[in-house]
């Protein structure tokens, strides 16, 4: 197989949570690009006529949509047994949907805590939980996490994010070295600062933008587009003995 046939994902399926926007729109164009199809789901995204729609079915491609608040637990599940019940065949699941709740440890509440846990990686468990066992049964399967710079740092003021991101960190291991051998790769990207929804707060804070970007190496902040290499590289055979790997797309940041 040639380099470029391993990159083709033509007849695979794709399921990208938090596709709506940012970075998880990117992965999904990506992905599309690469020659799968669609699967897209989020808290807010329409069930036709969306932007992401628009977008992957013009490379003649499929797009499904489903709306989901990854804070419900019912809600999760009744999500993961609908999208199973209608396509039991999903090659590629990319979980990205994610919330930050900012505030001091001292001032952050339980329900920012229980919330930003649940979507960030009790939700992500749950539904690659379900997907993989399909996977398990096929012998094959690839799972990619959205972690961050807070699976190796701690951050600021932003306790649950940190604590939910280093948790994404370990079960993108634990699950690695479980399911590895039945041939399902699980892996995670995370990001350096990017410009997205998630860092508005610190892109207005011009103090803040400025130190951080003083730190970066490649001399500018992320955008979404320079997460589609790094998914569909990791969703493709390209990667088929890469397990485990949380892979960083920071501008040199980690290197500092």
């Amino acid at each position: 197989m040639s380099v470029t046939e391993k990159f083709d994902l033509t007849g695979k399926v794709a399921l990208v949570t938090g596709c709506k926007r940012g970075i998880g729109r990117a992965m999904a164009v990506a992905l599309g690009q690469a020659g799968a199809d669609i699967i897209g789901v989020s808290a807010t995204l329409e069930k036709s006529g969306s932007e992401i729609e628009k977008e992957i079915t013009a490379f003649g491609r499929k797009f499904s949509a489903y709306k989901c608040d990854f804070s419900d637990k019912k809600a999760l599940m009744d999500f993961a047994n609908e999208v199973l019940s209608q396509h039991p065949k999903i090659d590629i699941l990319v979980n990205n949907a994610g919330t930050i709740k900012r505030a001091p440890a001292a001032e952050h509440s339980d329900e920012f805590w229980d919330e930003v846990i649940e979507v960030n990686l009790s939700a992500q468990f749950r539904l690659t939980r379900e997907i993989g066992r399909s996977m398990l049964e096929r012998g094959s399967g690839k799972i990619i996490f959205t972690a961050s710079l807070l699976t190796f740092q701690g951050g600021i003021t932003v306790p649950g994010y940190a604590a939910s991101k280093g948790g994404i960190g370990q079960l993108t291991k634990a699950l690695a070295n479980e399911w590895a051998g039945s041939g399902i790769n699980v892996n995670a990207i995370a990001p350096g600062y990017v410009e997205t929804d998630n860092t508005q707060a610190l892109q207005d804070d011009e103090k803040r933008f400025n130190s951080i970007l003083e730190r970066i190496p490649a001399d500018r902040w992320g955008r979404p587009e320079d997460f589609m290499g790094p998914v569909v590289f990791l969703a493709s055979d390209a990667s088929d003995y890469v397990h485990g790997t949380i892979l960083t797309v920071d501008g040199g940041w980690m290197g500092r």
